[in-house]
């Protein structure tokens, strides 16, 4: 009877033994398996932090500083070009009406006013066999007509020019606009301030910052 008490204690303490020996096994490894989460969550965590700063990295060197001065250049060679560069298409029609209403009337009164200047070289040559015969008989008339086509072809040739240099200028500023920062590292934001001594409210303008 002692005997089979004696076994069966031992038994007993060899089965709590083994119990004990098996749960902390199973402790290890629900210890590994956590640590294993927690390192991939790690990983997740740097590797997003990668892409993040690389997509910060890849936005700060998309500005390039001189797309204004190619804008322009492209603009001066040919007309809209440089909006064309800066995606602005809509604008081309633009220029290309400024400059061929321009050049339109430079051209007319510029043939206008050769067609007076030649009528009255005819007449100081004493030919009488002018288109503007019986139409204008005084010569000082012919005079003032020249004057006239003479000033407007001026004026036209100028509005040419400045709608030629313009065409420039908005492709350079067109390029400079389409850099500028707008993200949130520098921004102005209204703020509300309590003074803590009469407790006044005071609004002012916050500037911010972000390196």
């Amino acid at each position: 009877m002692g005997n089979k008490i004696i076994v069966a204690l031992c038994f007993i303490c060899f089965a709590c033994q083994l119990s004990w020996a098996q749960q902390k096994e199973e402790t290890k490894k629900e210890e590994k398996s956590e640590k294993a989460e927690e390192d991939t969550e790690t990983k997740k965590d740097e590797s997003a932090l990668k892409v993040e700063n690389a997509v910060v990295v890849e936005e700060k060197k998309a500005i390039n500083p001189l797309s204004p001065s190619k804008a322009a250049f492209y603009s001066a060679i040919l007309p809209g070009l440089g909006q064309a560069y800066n995606k602005k298409y809509w604008k081309i029609p633009i220029v290309y009406a400024a400059l061929g209403t321009g050049i339109y009337f430079y051209v007319d009164n510029n043939k206008k006013y050769n067609r007076y200047r030649r009528a009255y070289k005819r007449r100081l040559a004493g030919f009488n066999d002018d288109e503007f015969q019986n139409i204008v008989t005084d010569n000082n008339a012919l005079i003032d007509a020249q004057e006239f086509y003479q000033r407007n072809r001026d004026l036209s040739l100028l509005l040419t020019v400045v709608a030629y240099v313009l065409n420039i200028v908005d492709a350079n500023v067109d390029a400079h606009l389409l850099q500028f920062n707008v993200s949130d590292d520098l921004s102005v934001r209204p703020h509300i301030d309590q003074n803590d001594v009469d407790f006044n409210r005071n609004l002012g303008l916050t500037l911010n910052f972000k390196f």
